[in-house]
């Protein structure tokens, strides 16, 4: 707090403004907000300035119009930056209902992709942060915390219907890589359900996982016109982590029987089934996400 006085002493000093001037430019403000709120005695600054007292929101505002700086730079001398706000919200208390999302005017600006590597191809699943040659500044600041390594970013190819119509050709998940051992249990929908990022020796692709003995099964949404794979763990197939956000278009998806789907070439590794129930007759392997989804209608 004593760092920070000392900053705005130096802003007041280098603009040549003694505490009287001060006081006497908070005055008008004062007025014009019809409010004593916005007053600042030279008493108070001094206290500012010396003694690590905090200035109140409304003497922020004072301070910020008096010294010509925007007022997320006078909270930046006291640890606050605003443009991480909405990093931030992934770590407080979800609230209860449906809202509208207001940026702050302030947060103008966040570092993301701005450079793709030449080989970026749309119609495949890709790693993004392998694709990403360069960030850059520009004015997205919901996306300021896509650059955490905490988090691996993915591209869901226009060719990809694995997860179809979870997660549609076209989207952007979140990968958390600390997530990478895969859960299985009953779950009570296919929603719950965990989805892995999964990287093969064909590419790389997004499903639900299941394991057998020194093999990986990669099952498909049973909608989607995609096998079920059976791959050799951790050989042919390696789990990267676990989806945990999706951004996605809506109300303007093609049903996969109209799209043009490519044919996985699976390893000569893999064993390649035609359905959910071909596997279960094949491998014993409960499909407790689908069979649950049955159940509830």
């Amino acid at each position: 707090m004593l760092s920070a006085g000392n900053d705005l002493r130096r802003i007041r000093d280098r603009l040549g403004l003694t505490m009287r001037d001060v006081e006497n430019a908070a005055m008008l403000i004062a007025q014009r907000r019809t409010s004593d709120e916005y007053l600042v005695p030279p008493s108070r600054l001094s206290d500012i300035e010396t003694k690590g007292v905090v200035p109140s929101v409304y003497r922020f505002y004072s301070l910020a119009a008096i010294y010509h700086q925007p007022v997320g730079s006078l909270l930046q001398l006291y640890g606050i930056n605003l443009n991480e706000i909405g990093s931030e919200w992934a770590l407080a208390l979800p609230p209860a209902k449906s809202h509208l999302v207001t940026l702050e005017e302030e947060q103008r600006s966040c570092r993301i992709p701005i450079k793709m590597d030449p080989g970026f191809d749309f119609r495949e699943t890709s790693n993004l942060g392998r694709m990403i040659q360069q960030w850059g500044t520009v004015p997205m600041a919901m996306l300021s915390h896509m650059e955490s390594p905490a988090y691996t970013y993915a591209y869901i190819g226009s060719e990809d219907f694995t997860m179809y119509p979870i997660l549609p050709p076209g989207s952007f998940v979140q990968v958390d890589e600390s997530k990478r051992r895969v859960q299985e249990r009953q779950w009570r929908s296919e929603y719950e359900r965990p989805i892995y990022f999964v990287e093969t020796r064909d590419g790389l692709t997004c499903c639900w996982c299941s394991l057998r003995p020194n093999a990986l099964v990669l099952q498909p949404h049973p909608l989607s016109p995609v096998q079920v794979r059976i791959l050799k763990h951790p050989q042919d197939a390696d789990v990267i982590g676990q989806v945990i956000g999706v951004a996605m278009r809506i109300g303007n998806l093609v049903a996969p029987e109209l799209q043009e789907v490519r044919e996985f070439s699976a390893p000569k590794s893999s064993v390649i089934l035609p359905s959910s129930s071909s596997l279960k007759a094949a491998t014993g392997a409960d499909l407790p996400s689908i069979v649950t989804r049955k159940k509830l209608g």
